[in-house]
């Protein structure tokens, strides 16, 4: 979900070069359709999904019948902006997109693995879920609901006894269209790079993985800040 940009594109790219049958899905096919001229044997389905729509859970249940079954469910989509101007439309949409979007197609594939006998779940979220970002609220705060959501549903498959196995994962600034706003980001990552550790973190199962290391050193200080210091802070994203 996700796989028309940036790191779901990619991802996808990756998936397919390992030999796996994917079906690829996003708002924009153009992209997609692409991908499949690439590898026109191993995707086995392309549909235009809009995650803020109604419709999304039943038209990604289609998706998964195309392609005749589902092992893992790779959630990319996304959006995030700065607004310091706390503009509404923007928080709207990222809560539309980040939140609302993100929890009913995550369910989707939950409930279709708990009905088929397990599966894997990896999402993209983010390291702005470490801290509230006052350049950006929507979108640190969806991403703090995002990784939240999925520990809780790791536990509720271990509750359940049910074979689900979910990946978060966490990356910082990477060089996609996200980012296209003409700002200038440090220890930014390539698409590339960021997929390769990505999907080392699927193939071994890892149930957080920070992407990349000089992250993980960033977000192990963040949170030694305590919250009087943070308030002072100017973090942007």
């Amino acid at each position: 979900m996700g796989a028309s940009s940036g790191m779901g594109l990619e991802v996808a790219r990756r998936l397919l070069g390992d030999g796996w049958h994917v079906a690829l899905a996003a708002r924009r096919t153009e992209p997609m359709e692409k991908l499949k001229e690439e590898f026109p044997l191993l995707v086995d389905g392309v549909r235009a999904i809009d995650v803020t729509q109604g419709d999304a859970p039943q038209q990604l249940l289609r998706l998964i019948e195309e392609l005749g079954g589902m092992d893992l469910y790779f959630h990319s989509s996304g959006i995030g902006r700065q607004n310091m101007e706390l503009d509404a439309s923007t928080e709207e949409q990222t809560m539309m997109t980040n939140a609302v979007g993100f929890t009913r197609l995550i369910d989707t594939a939950f409930n279709y693995f708990a009905g088929h006998g397990g599966g894997h779940i990896a999402a993209i979220t983010s390291i702005a879920g470490t801290k509230g970002l006052g350049a950006a609220p929507a979108y640190s705060a969806t991403k703090s609901l995002q990784g939240t959501y999925l520990q809780a549903l790791e536990q509720q498959a271990r509750m359940r006894r049910l074979d689900i196995r979910i990946t978060d994962i966490r990356p910082g600034f990477v060089d996609t269209p996200l980012l296209g706003d003409g700002r200038r980001y440090p220890m930014l990552i390539k698409p590339e790079k960021a997929a390769r550790q990505i999907m080392d973190a699927v193939y071994r199962q890892r149930h957080v993985r920070i992407i990349d290391g000089r992250y993980r050193v960033l977000v192990a200080l963040w949170r030694l800040i305590p919250n009087w210091a943070w308030r002072k802070m100017g973090i942007r994203n």
